[in-house]
């Protein structure tokens, strides 16, 4: 089980897990990580993150990432930039569980994530104040989550 794996403090949402291991509390906002567990086909629907850099280490499995329409795939012990402003989405792909860490600067996506776990908000069903939580965490939803070409 993922959060076996996360420890004290992993919560789930849309189906993959989270634990901070670095919090934007902590650092005084300029920074925050966040260890993570996602399922084969798991993945957000396409975002821009307006204040945020976003920085994906792979540690286990693989992961399809789409950028502002160019699609390619990182692997354990390989990395992805995507610069705040930029559209962006990714998936698990394959079979296997994907752990990646991903660190934000500034930080403050951690609160996001902890915020939508812990209120336990679903998407599509509840995309209405999905998208309203995400708008004061400087987050845009653009469009659908990553599908087969």
């Amino acid at each position: 089980m993922p959060h076996r794996v996360l420890g004290n403090g992993a919560f789930e949402w849309i189906g993959s897990w989270y634990k901070t291991i670095l919090s934007s509390d902590d650092t005084e906002g300029s920074i925050a990580i966040i260890d993570s567990i996602s399922p084969p086909g798991g993945g957000p629907p396409r975002h821009i993150h307006h204040k945020q850099d976003e920085i994906f280490v792979i540690l286990t499995g693989k992961i399809e990432f789409w950028f502002e329409g160019t699609r390619f795939t990182r692997g354990p012990g390989e990395s992805a930039f995507i610069p705040k402003g930029c559209e962006h989405t990714f998936r698990v792909s394959g079979s296997d569980w994907s752990r990646h860490l991903v660190t934000v600067t500034p930080g403050g996506l951690d609160a996001f994530f902890e915020d939508m776990g812990r209120r336990k908000l679903t998407i599509p069903q509840d995309m209405e104040r999905v998208v309203e939580t995400a708008r004061r965490h400087a987050l845009e939803f653009t469009g659908p989550p990553l599908e087969d070409e």
